[in-house]
């Protein structure tokens, strides 16, 4: 009896080991050691899971209403500007009793920073309003990683944002006066 119970577990373990170093030789691919270059295995996976980090980051700007103001004209259009025009600011003021303030552009922003950069300032801006930076701060660093690659990929374009004005001075173009 425990000579059977013996080979039962030797059989098992065996079995286990089998499958295990395939998976372990293919993972073993996929990491090479530092100051190595990448294998050609590894760089065949990175592609898709940068395309899948860009796709979160465009889902991500799309639902968390970031073209609504850095993207002109993307709320009248009902959310169908084209990606071209995507984050490139705009002119249309914010006016408050904090003063005025443009949407920046993000495509020119984001681009001039490393990511750590970009998380970093993510994690301590504080900008007037009517910017809320509060949702910013609440993202994950994966998720602010995600919106960082996507605005990458889709390159720099457009010009900077006018610059804030403080309370009572006149604004040159068409503003949306805060409070309503």
């Amino acid at each position: 009896m425990k000579f059977a119970s013996c080979l039962t577990w030797t059989t098992g373990v065996i079995a286990l080991v089998a499958a295990i170093v395939p998976i372990a030789a293919q993972c073993a691919d996929t990491a090479p050691y530092v100051g190595q270059p990448a294998s050609t295995h590894s760089a065949a996976h990175a592609a898709p899971a940068a395309a899948a980090q860009v796709d979160r980051g465009r889902y991500l700007v799309r639902i968390g209403g970031c073209n609504d103001c850095h993207t002109p004209g993307y709320a009248v259009a009902g959310g169908n500007a084209p990606d071209a025009q995507w984050l490139v600011g705009d002119r249309l003021g914010m006016q408050g009793p904090w003063g005025t303030t443009y949407p920046s552009n993000l495509r020119l922003l984001i681009p001039s920073m490393t990511e750590r950069q970009w998380v970093d300032y993510a994690r301590a801006m504080q900008p007037r309003p009517p910017m809320p930076w509060f949702n910013v701060r609440a993202m994950s660093d994966a998720d602010l990683r995600a919106i960082y690659a996507f605005v990458r990929s889709i390159g720099p374009a457009g010009e900077p944002a006018p610059a804030a004005l403080p309370p009572g001075a006149a604004a040159s173009g068409p503003v949306v006066r805060w409070p309503g």
